[in-house]
């Protein structure tokens, strides 16, 4: 999968403070990714984001 800075992205599991959506900061071997809900920020590397995020319908 492609990643854009500013991407909107949904995880298949939820985040601790409940919300599943997270917004693309940086990209790169490793990606950068806010929580749309509580604003963490948190560092992944590409092919584990890749494992979590839900495929686009």
């Amino acid at each position: 999968m492609i990643y854009q800075v500013g991407d909107k992205i949904t995880t298949k599991k939820k985040h601790v403070c409940g919300s599943n959506t997270w917004v693309i900061i940086r990209t790169g071997a490793d990606i950068k990714i806010k929580c749309a809900g509580c604003a963490r920020e948190v560092m992944i590397p590409k092919y584990e984001l890749d494992k979590k995020v839900k495929p686009e319908t």
